[in-house]
């Protein structure tokens, strides 16, 4: 627990946590695919969650809590890292500044403003566009989500938060294995064209929902 305490030790606890997310990211787009399928792909996946009972809220509780770890260190970590000699993080020598990696605390803000807006819309279901659905747990969530999505605004933030989340991943993977030492100057490149990749991979896969909804391609 000390080394938590020191400020390698925040960067280190910020970079698992963070990962640990990315990989809620590509489980969480799994099975949001299965919409494709049609309403007994994405039902049928709601369903199986729901049959889970209390696993599924001890899981979303410890994401809930890696969010709030992660945010804390990282606003702590950026403080640091604006308030000290660049030289002496190497994780400011190493990797290239660009503008992904200049403004991540502000786009890990508009994440998580999106994640409280996320789950009080699919999860709690309190918004208007899915009142109808309010208390059918899990019910037609297909219905719900295209619902929700053929209203062209909705469908147009989340996009755009899809965006963001590309951003912040950007920088992001390739980060965490800096922080990790788990590279060199020759795996440097690779890694961060890995990273880049992946997150262009969520943003589109994410993406396509909203947007095939709107097409009427789902329907």
């Amino acid at each position: 627990m000390q080394l938590f305490k020191s400020a390698v030790g925040r960067k280190i606890l910020m970079a698992i946590t963070g990962q640990l997310m990315v990989l809620f990211v590509i489980v969480h787009l799994l099975g949001n695919s299965s919409i494709f399928i049609g309403p007994n792909g994405i039902n049928a996946y709601a369903e199986h969650l729901h049959s889970l009972g209390p696993l599924v809220w001890v899981f979303r509780l410890a994401m809930l809590a890696f969010v709030l770890v992660h945010a804390i260190y990282g606003i702590q970590v950026s403080i640091e890292n604006s308030t000290a000699n660049s030289a002496k993080y190497a994780i400011n020598t190493k990797l290239k500044r660009n503008f992904a990696s200049e403004n991540m605390i502000w786009t890990g803000v508009l994440l998580i403003i999106f994640i409280i807006g996320h789950i009080s819309h699919f999860t709690l279901r309190i918004t208007p566009d899915v009142a109808a659905f309010a208390g059918q747990v899990p019910g037609n969530v297909f219905g719900m989500v295209t619902t929700s999505f053929s209203n062209g605004i909705i469908a147009f933030v989340y996009v755009v938060a899809m965006l963001v989340l590309c951003l912040h991943l950007f920088h992001g993977i390739q980060s965490f294995f800096q922080t990790m030492g788990w590279n060199s100057d020759k795996s440097l490149p690779v890694i961060s064209q890995v990273g880049r990749v992946l997150a262009v991979v969520f943003l589109v896969g994410y993406s396509s929902i909203p947007l095939f909804i709107l097409a009427g391609i789902i329907k």
